[in-house]
């Protein structure tokens, strides 16, 4: 949740400035749309944008429309239809054939339950949320309450829903979806007739690199720009030190069983074994596997993989198909990677990928990685 970190510290800096800001976020789409629902950007009065809500075609608009709802102190409901012949005449050019409506709300730093608090308060813990959003989609005229509930995982709330005839089955739909797992838009034909936002918020991912050599500083530094949480171990002092990995989180120096000792597991954690000794990443693996984490990956051959796999059941240990499929190795998606920078790169995909349930062509699931025709230069060849 790289985004929403920007825009609280964006916030903090225009607020601290004496600056007025709004908040723009996309509520829904129909159709299609560069960014989808949740996407936000913070506005400040002098026109400073931080964070997206499209590819840059809204952006223009949606900051004169965001001072407007500055200097009114009220929130507005803004659509945009790119079958709309007035989106072309306004330049905003979308070409996603979608609609897209777009909610700008005044910011508030005295108000508690503002969006920016709301967001602090599940920036503060490791733990999925859901954030209510709440609109008159059927009247843009008509008052947009806006961001105004958060519900945390043990059920908890902060914030209100505006209208008591809908609370009830607002807060059993969140309750669903914190459940389920996906955001979801519904429209409640009582009470005022609003339309509700009811988004899940996971936690950035939690990186943990088992080893501090070279081709782990493309890893730590591509991580940190996605936002993710790196922790880096090894248990050589003088190659896991700050200098060397400046963008790391944390930065543990262990043998392997010491190691998890020193670490903290949920569902968005991710591990990556690239220690290149054997005896290491075999060690993390064997305490690994029973923790049954939705990615771990193993640096090197398939086949070292798989000694290390048959070493471990041949000491008894018990490995079960599902842990199998949280086992990646080689590690990383097919994009013909050669160096660490790509390699990095390859490895960060793939997580992304299986965190997000789609369907990628995975290191693993070839025969071999690296397979090059051979050319053989003959004298009938020159």
């Amino acid at each position: 949740m790289k985004e929403l970190q920007d825009i609280v510290n964006a916030f903090d800096k225009a607020a601290g400035a004496g600056k007025q800001t709004a908040l723009a976020t996309v509520v829904l789409v129909e159709g299609s749309s560069y960014r989808r629902a949740g996407a936000r950007m913070l506005v400040t009065e002098d026109g400073q944008l931080t964070g997206a809500i499209s590819g840059g075609c809204l952006e223009g608009d949606a900051l004169r429309k965001a001072r407007l709802v500055m200097a009114q102190n009220k929130p507005m409901l803004v659509t945009y239809d790119t079958t709309d012949d007035d989106d072309a005449k306004l330049g905003v050019g979308l070409g996603c054939n979608g609609i897209i409506h777009i909610l700008i709300e005044p910011l508030f730093p005295e108000n508690p339950n503002s969006p920016i608090n709301l967001f602090r308060l599940f920036l503060s813990k490791r733990q999925p949320v859901v954030l209510i959003t709440v609109f008159s989609l059927n009247n843009r005229q008509a008052t947009q309450p806006g961001t105004c509930l958060l519900m945390k995982a043990d059920k908890q709330t902060r914030g209100a829903i505006p209208d008591d005839e809908i609370k009830e089955a607002v807060l059993g739909d969140a309750k669903e979806v914190l459940k389920k797992g996906n955001s979801v838009t519904k429209t409640y034909v009582y009470g005022n007739g609003y339309t509700c936002f009811i988004e899940l918020l996971q936690p950035a991912v939690a990186l943990i690199l088992f080893g501090a050599g070279n081709d782990a500083i493309p890893m730590v530094e591509m991580a940190s720009v996605l936002g993710w949480q790196v922790t880096l171990v090894d248990g050589r002092a003088n190659y896991a030190v700050s200098a060397r990995f400046p963008l790391a989180r944390k930065i543990i120096i262990a043998k392997p069983d010491q190691a998890l000792l020193q670490l903290r597991f949920d569902e968005r954690t991710v591990v990556v074994l690239m220690t290149h000794n054997y005896n290491y990443d075999m060690a993390m693996l064997r305490q690994l596997l029973p923790l049954q984490l939705s990615y771990v990956a193993s640096l090197g051959p398939k086949k070292r993989l798989q000694r290390m796999l048959n070493e471990l059941q041949d000491e008894g240990l018990a490995i079960s198909a599902e842990q199998l499929r949280s086992i990646y190795g080689p590690a990383g998606i097919d994009i013909g990677s050669e160096n660490a920078d790509e390699i990095a790169l390859s490895i960060i995909a793939e997580i992304q990928a299986v965190l997000n349930k789609r369907k990628v062509n995975s290191l693993r699931d070839k025969i071999a990685v690296h397979n090059r025709e051979t050319t053989v230069v003959t004298e009938n060849n020159l």
